[in-house]
């Protein structure tokens, strides 16, 4: 397996070519600057053997992390990416496999975002949307997007209408890792099999999405432009919640209303509270699609450059 380190040249390319639209600003936040973290995360461990980890997103029943792996070419359809399983009781400990492309008849290109709707893992799959049983593999669903003009579906989240959401980042890999923009920033909303595509505007690629309870809207990290955005679905545009270094990418809501976004330009796990935005992980090479434990308060950052996933306490 020959392991690509594009993304973080990519990420000038997407944003040269994404749509550049000025979103307007979110009128219960303020715009910020990253600063120095008040308190930064402590490193509890990290689970090593991944193959271009993307996404994490923790599973609180059985729990454990499911951990997408590409395995290669993000846009790639070949047929060998994998969700591996992780004891969230024990960090660094021994993965197992849930599903792996190629194996008992299951089709898996490029797994990237990832959601829990009841026994069923959804999973964001370059022009795909993939769900199967959450604890045996079994395939559940496999939606074909590419005639709705789907190019790189990254990140998925479950809504508070019980729909299942995903964007489309717009983007595309060719064989040596360089990046062009062909495709439509969008989001799909997928109610039972049936998918529909939002555009909003001022979407600039969008890459992580999660669903903010308390305040019945979307949170969006996006790969183009600088602000992290927020979004309800009728809004013709997205918001601006907090703006950074950009390049984001995974997107994560805290219990206290904190919002965490990986960043791409800076390395780093930022969090936002009270319209400020500080650094509270650092050094992280290709911070992808985060997952959270919520029952120990623990952050898990895959490093999609670096095969592994990190942990850290969450202060």
């Amino acid at each position: 397996m020959r392991r690509i380190n594009v993304v973080v040249i990519a990420a000038c390319a997407v944003a040269a070519c994404a749509k550049q639209d000025t979103p307007k600003t979110d009128t219960a936040t303020a715009a910020a600057t990253p600063a120095a973290a008040p308190a930064a995360a402590s490193k509890l461990g990290e689970t090593g053997g991944m193959k271009t980890p993307e996404s994490v997103r923790y599973d609180p029943d059985n729990d454990v992390y499911y951990v997408s792996n590409i395995n290669g070419n993000p846009s790639q359809h070949d047929n060998n990416g994998f969700i591996a399983i992780v004891r969230a009781d024990s960090t660094g400990a021994a993965t197992k496999v849930l599903v792996e492309g190629g194996k008992n008849g299951v089709t898996l290109d490029a797994p990237k975002g990832l959601a829990l709707v009841g026994d069923t893992l959804w999973v964001a799959d370059i022009n795909h949307v993939r769900a199967f049983n959450r604890k045996t593999g079994a395939k559940v669903a496999d939606i074909d997007l590419s005639s709705q003009k789907a190019t790189f579906l990254n990140d998925v989240a479950v809504g508070g209408d019980g729909a299942v959401y995903v964007t489309d980042t717009g983007i595309m890999f060719d064989a040596k890792g360089a990046t062009t923009h062909p495709g439509v920033d969008q989001i799909f909303k997928i109610v039972g099999r049936t998918a529909t595509s939002l555009k909003p505007d001022s979407l600039n690629s969008p890459n992580g999405i999660t669903w903010d309870k308390a305040n019945g809207r979307f949170v969006l990290a996006p790969f183009s432009g600088t602000a992290v955005q927020t979004w309800k679905e009728g809004d013709k545009s997205t918001a601006t919640l907090v703006t950074g270094p950009g390049t984001y990418d995974g997107v994560e809501v805290l219990a206290d209303g904190r919002i965490l976004v990986t960043s791409w330009a800076d390395s780093a796990v930022h969090v936002t509270q009270n319209g400020a935005m500080s650094r509270l992980v650092t050094g992280v090479n290709g911070p992808a699609d985060i997952g959270v434990d919520t029952k120990r308060g623990v952050l898990a950052v895959p490093l999609f450059n670096d095969g592994k996933v990190e942990y850290y306490k969450i202060p």
